[in-house]
């Protein structure tokens, strides 16, 4: 049996659905877990002190994004696959063990700069905090900063596993990071307090090391420390990530400035929008990310056998599978705002007031939804033609408005924290039209009429699903349910999600969207329980050598 589980945690996902599929299963769990642990900070800390945690991830999260996370996995992925294929498992994992090699060094001189900086550059983070609650936050930085690091070197095992289209282990090291947080807090903080929560980043990142490394060992992964910075892959890489890691910089800046203005509002602001934002990258890291992650090797693939019209077919393809699901996410959200903000972190410490603002910046958010789930997916095919340029001009030009616009919400017109979220979105939408035309442009055109056909299709349904889901929700919530009990709201919330999905299913399959069909089949195998899932879209059955 032991031996059975491991075959299938091993397997190997032979498309672009499957591979998404397993990531989207342990994503659901891994995001459900996430937001355990948020309810558990609201729940057991008042939203201050959840502010000072979140604020101590700023520096950490900076420097494994643009290091490590964003510049890494889209840089890596596509020249790994290409030595994959052109030279073999173990010219491949050379390139890997200089890459380790270059990682450990960045990382240790990055620690060593911010352990000595954190207090001056958490006065930029955070100017609105207190003076003690500026050095709490810069306590819990250096400790959460730890955790980051050992979390970076499960990132490069990410990018090794994906490449060879193993999916299952990958997207489960997620889920025991958040385990690992849920245990700081739960065993820690009666006597440690918020602290216990940072030495919870610890053990996350130990254990979302831990979950990969069999696999990538049983692959043929090693570290070779002697000549470990000379391949030649690696120069290739950084060049790729040089470019990218100025986006990522000004993307970072941007996500800092929200918490800055936030800070001077108040600094319970920084845990709303914190909130607001883990609830609205549920369906984007469920349904944008997932199908994104796996599209990236075989669109890699492709573009490396010079098939651009299968690219484009793929593209499209997959971007539609996005949007199917993340369009009524999007009503979802913004209808059941209130209803989900209360479910989620409803708790003692968790007010009237808190969740009303939280719910508004969670609406604000979510318009541009759909636009930040395609973006993952147009940015990896950029980086699939080693195009690192044109995303990162576009990136800096989307940062550039946004915090614009987030000034001017907040300093100038006086707006809540909701502003920021609003502000957010504006630039969102922005991205992924500024991405698709210049993609659209890159690869000889794609038919309009199939990109935006089956778009328009689904935007309507989306809009009358909002109204189907309005409707019962304030009549229902008038008439019968007291939603002063949260049993009541979950029946009301069940009855009216329930019914409004419906309706938007019994749409698409009027006017025709094939994605629903795609999903019904893919169900279908699911519930056959079959070992590999096929999914039935356009994409060859080679595959680069493992």
């Amino acid at each position: 049996m032991v031996k059975n589980i491991l075959s299938i945690l091993s397997t190997r996902q032979t498309s672009i659905l499957s591979g998404a599929t397993i990531i989207m299963a342990t994503v659901i769990l891994s995001k459900i877990l996430g937001l355990v642990r948020d309810r558990l900070l609201a729940h057991i800390f008042p939203p201050d002190t959840v502010a000072i945690f979140f604020a101590a991830f700023g520096l950490p999260d900076l420097i494994f994004h643009i290091f490590i996370f964003g510049a890494l996995s889209v840089a890596f992925i596509p020249i790994f696959t290409e030595t994959l294929e052109k030279g073999g498992k173990s010219e491949a994992f050379r390139l890997s063990s200089s890459v380790f090699n270059l990682m450990l060094l960045i990382l240790i001189l990055v620690a060593i700069v911010i352990y000595i900086f954190v207090e001056p550059l958490t006065n930029l983070i955070v100017p609105g905090f207190s003076q003690e609650q500026k050095l709490q936050v810069a306590s819990l930085t250096r400790v959460i900063l730890i955790g980051q690091i050992i979390l970076s070197f499960g990132s490069l095992f990410i990018g090794i596993l994906q490449s060879f289209q193993r999916f299952i282990i990958p997207a489960l090291a997620g889920v025991f990071y958040n385990i690992g947080i849920i245990i700081g807090i739960l065993l820690l903080s009666n006597s440690l307090g918020i602290m216990g929560a940072a030495f919870g980043v610890i053990i996350g990142g130990i254990l979302h090391v831990l979950i990969q490394l069999p696999l990538v060992l049983s692959l043929g992964f090693k570290v070779e420390l002697i000549g470990g910075f000379i391949h030649s892959g690696l120069r290739e890489i950084i060049k790729l990530m040089s470019v990218r890691t100025i986006g990522l910089a000004a993307e970072q800046i941007n996500e800092r400035v929200a918490i800055a203005l936030a800070s001077l509002i108040s600094t319970s602001s920084v845990t709303y929008l914190t909130f607001a934002q883990h609830l609205q990258l549920v369906p984007i890291s469920l349904f944008g990310a997932t199908i994104a992650q796996a599209a990236m090797p075989v669109l890699s693939y492709e573009r490396a056998r010079g098939r651009i019209e299968e690219f484009k077919t793929t593209l499209l393809t997959t971007l539609h599978q996005i949007l199917f699901l993340v369009l009524p996410s999007t009503a979802i959200l913004i209808v059941l705002r209130i209803p989900s903000v209360r479910l989620i972190f409803g708790a003692s410490q968790f007010d009237w007031e808190a969740t009303v603002l939280t719910g508004r910046t969670l609406a604000f958010l979510s318009i541009g939804l759909g636009a930040q789930a395609i973006s993952l997916l147009l940015v990896r095919a950029f980086y699939a033609f080693k195009d690192t340029r044109t995303p990162v001009l576009i990136s800096l030009i989307v940062v550039l408005v946004n915090i614009f616009l987030s000034f001017l919400f907040i300093r100038v017109l006086n707006l809540d924290v909701w502003g920021l979220g609003l502000a957010f979105s504006i630039a969102s939408i922005l991205s992924g039209t500024l991405l698709f035309i210049m993609l659209h442009f890159k690869v000889g055109g794609f038919n309009l009429g199939q990109a935006f056909g089956p778009f328009g299709k689904m935007m309507m349904a989306t809009i009358i699903m909002g109204v189907a889901l309005y409707i019962p929700i304030k009549l229902l919530d008038q008439v019968i349910f007291d939603t002063t009990r949260t049993v009541n709201l979950i029946i009301l919330t069940g009855i009216s999600a329930t019914f409004a999905i419906s309706v938007y299913v019994i749409l698409v399959w009027f006017m025709k969207v094939k994605e629903l069909t795609t999903y019904v089949d893919l169900i279908k195998k699911l519930g056959r329980f079959q070992s590999k899932l096929k999914s039935e879209e356009m994409i060859t059955s080679e595959h680069p050598p493992v």
